[in-house]
């Protein structure tokens, strides 16, 4: 059971001191207090852990602070979208960028950092293009030792400064260890903070639970968390509650491709018709991630790119954020450049995702008048 309380509630206050004593008194029913602070507003939510079956909704309404009771009817206690009043948020903002199931924001970048200039040419065209949002690989979890794992902090200065320089917002950035928590913030505050990131959990790192509870104790940087190649949503979906049941509830789900031959030619077999589904489970922004799902620039004979073809079809589906790889030289690229898309297609790139978006807003648009009329 939630209790969500009145906005602005004074944990040092009467009432609230009142709440928690009755709260305590509770028979075998402990209780989890998470605040989420606003330049405006602050939000608190109390988690009741425990048989809770016996409590009503009536009973936990009138106690002091409470605004609203939410009874949990899904596995994902904290991330789920429980049935009886939770109309909750399903949106967030970082650094003037806001993440929702209702909005849509573009991470094209590069997959692996390999050089200033490679970093300041994708900036240079983002920004061009009316871009605040990128990716940029600087730790890279490979499956051959020999192969290249990133310039890890070494890169992150000017990584940062560029985006600075740039105008880029947030960046999409995936970490291995602990401590490249330290390092990026490290290098956020000697930069003087000219931009933001978001945390990824890559697919490998999806069931690594104690990497994900350090992670959530951070409330500062929202996650991106990618769901595991070979493992099933649901468990996929419990991976991203290990990071809200620690604090952290600023994340965003990534559907990346399952590893099976069943989608061969491509890299992975799509797996975006689970989009609308994880937005109905849960209230977290979905991401898809095309670039590491298809693995190469094959194109249809219509002459689209088959990463063109399941972007929109992701977009379509109601997908929240895009995770792509471009570079200005593939062929250069130290990492997955066969499946990297040019700076010259992005334009194009921008152009069909906006046409993809525009069909989704209408089909909803469509849905809504039906069901108005029934």
């Amino acid at each position: 059971m939630i209790l969500v309380l009145e906005p602005n509630t004074d944990p040092q206050g009467s009432d609230y001191r009142i709440l928690i004593g009755q709260l305590g008194r509770l028979p075998g029913i402990s209780h989890r207090v998470h605040r989420e602070v606003g330049t405006e507003v602050t939000l608190t939510e109390i988690y009741l852990i425990g048989n809770t079956g016996a409590l009503t909704v009536e009973q936990m309404q009138v106690l002091p602070c409470v605004q609203k009771v939410v009874r949990v009817s899904e596995a994902y206690r904290v991330l789920g979208r429980h049935k009886q009043g939770d109309d909750r948020p399903s949106s967030f903002e970082y650094n003037g960028v806001r993440f929702g199931q209702d909005s849509l924001q573009v991470f094209a970048g590069l997959c692996a950092v390999d050089s200033p200039e490679s970093v300041e040419a994708m900036m240079k065209a983002l920004q061009a293009h009316g871009q605040v949002c990128t990716r940029m690989g600087a730790y890279k979890p490979r499956t051959s030792p020999y192969a290249f794992q990133g310039y890890g902090a070494k890169c992150l200065p000017y990584v940062f400064e560029l985006a600075g320089k740039y105008g880029i917002r947030v960046i999409a950035m995936e970490i291995t260890h602990e401590s490249h928590v330290d390092e990026i913030r490290e290098a956020l505050r000697t930069t003087g903070h000219p931009t933001g990131v978001m945390l990824q959990i890559g697919t490998r790192n999806t069931q690594n639970f104690e990497l994900l509870k350090l992670v959530g104790r951070q409330q500062e940087l929202p996650v991106l968390i990618k769901r595991g190649f070979g493992i099933t949503l649901d468990e996929s979906l419990n991976a991203a509650e290990y990071l809200a049941t620690e604090g952290n509830r600023k994340v965003v789900f990534c559907l990346r491709g399952m590893k099976t031959n069943m989608g061969d030619p491509h890299r992975n077999f799509v797996d975006f018709a689970h989009v609308p589904v994880v937005k109905r489970l849960t209230r977290m922004p979905v991401c898809i991630d095309p670039s590491h799902s298809v693995g190469t620039r094959a194109a249809a004979p219509d002459g689209l790119l088959d990463i063109f073809h399941v972007v929109a079809q992701g977009i379509v589906a109601g997908a929240n954020m895009v995770l792509v790889d471009f570079h200005p030289d593939p062929a250069k690229a130290l990492v997955d450049g066969p499946q990297a898309l040019l700076l010259s297609e992005l334009p194009h790139f921008l152009d069909d995702v906006a046409l993809a978006r525009e069909t989704y807003l209408k089909r909803t648009e469509l849905a809504l008048r039906r069901k108005a009329a029934a």
